[in-house]
């Protein structure tokens, strides 16, 4: 690991006990920073609700007002994850609702870039909305640093993450893949223990300016442009303890994990694979079956360069 690396996880690595809840809403005071969460989510009707119930009794009060907007953002559910979101008391936006003059594309990544458009937040709070036993600590402790510190512009979240029963087992693409492209090409990233995951935190003023990779790559894309955009000591890492989920099958892996080498080739060369496709196996009734899938490759650009956007910030 880089020396410089190793300093910074001494001074950018810490713990969501690091900083109360009373010098958190101090420093938000102080600053008179809003903050933003945005829940993006399809089909998650049975935890969604849970979520966004928790952030409000928590941190919605007014005694402890540290979130000032929590919205969902449904990306095509056909469950009831839109009504459930709204009954715990979230603003639920649809996907296709938010810049209709530029068509949806499917992708997690579009749901978080079309998000700043229906968000006021100087700092921006993402989480995804399949966790389980959800602590609101998850967004007190991202968000945390962004208030008390102003060198700091990005703050991912660090968990343990279990398979089953197995602690420690989850994180899979991350471990294959994500984990040795950093070490490879962008040994300053090395030090981030959760690089994929998707609780995180950005100031506006930097998200704004990004490109999000439209679907698996965005946490990836996020976290290699902020490097190069305000580097290593603006990015942080605050430990929340333990990450509960719905873990993936292996072909969906496998999908995710193309995307992510996908969007580290391009911000590696800027130029175009061949054949940017996966194919994959299924057993059928004569043997195995290939089935090739598309390698997500669309961007979505900064937000500034957005005409709507700037209409916006000026409402």
């Amino acid at each position: 690991m880089l020396e410089e690396v190793e300093r910074w996880l001494s001074r950018r690595s810490w713990s969501a006990a690091d900083r109360t809840l009373d010098a958190i809403l101090a420093a938000k005071r102080r600053s008179a920073t809003t903050v933003s969460v945005v829940l993006p989510a399809l089909d998650e009707e049975a935890t969604v609700g849970q979520i966004v119930a928790a952030i409000r009794r928590e941190l919605m009060t007014a005694a402890v007002p540290l979130v000032d907007e929590l919205v969902v953002v449904d990306s095509g559910s056909t469950d009831r994850t839109a009504e459930v979101a709204a009954a715990a008391g979230a603003r639920v936006v649809h996907r296709d609702a938010i810049l209709p003059r530029i068509p949806a594309l499917p992708g997690k990544g579009e749901v978080l870039w079309r998000s700043l458009l229906v968000t006021t937040g100087d700092v921006v709070c993402f989480v995804d909305a399949d966790l389980r036993d959800f602590d609101p600590a998850f967004v007190s402790g991202i968000v945390g640093p962004l208030l008390t510190d102003p060198d700091v512009d990005f703050v991912k979240a660090m968990y343990d993450r279990p398979f089953g029963d197995s602690p420690g087992q989850g994180g899979r693409v991350t471990e294959l893949v994500a984990r040795p492209l950093l070490n490879l090409h962008w040994p300053q990233l090395a030090g981030f223990v959760q690089p994929l995951g998707g609780e995180y935190a950005a100031r506006r003023s930097l998200l704004e300016r990004l490109p999000f990779p439209v679907g698996y790559g965005v946490e990836l894309g996020l976290l290699v442009d902020a490097l190069h955009t305000v580097g290593l000591d603006a990015l942080a890492q605050v430990d929340v303890g333990v990450r509960k989920h719905r873990h993936q099958d292996g072909q969906a892996l496998g999908r995710m994990a193309a995307a992510i080498y996908r969007t580290a080739q391009l911000r590696l060369s800027r130029a175009h694979l061949v054949r940017p496709t996966l194919t994959q196996f299924e057993r059928g009734e004569d043997g195995f079956v290939p089935r090739t899938y598309a390698v997500d490759t669309e961007e979505r650009p900064p937000m500034r360069e957005i005409g709507e956007y700037a209409v916006h910030r000026a409402a």
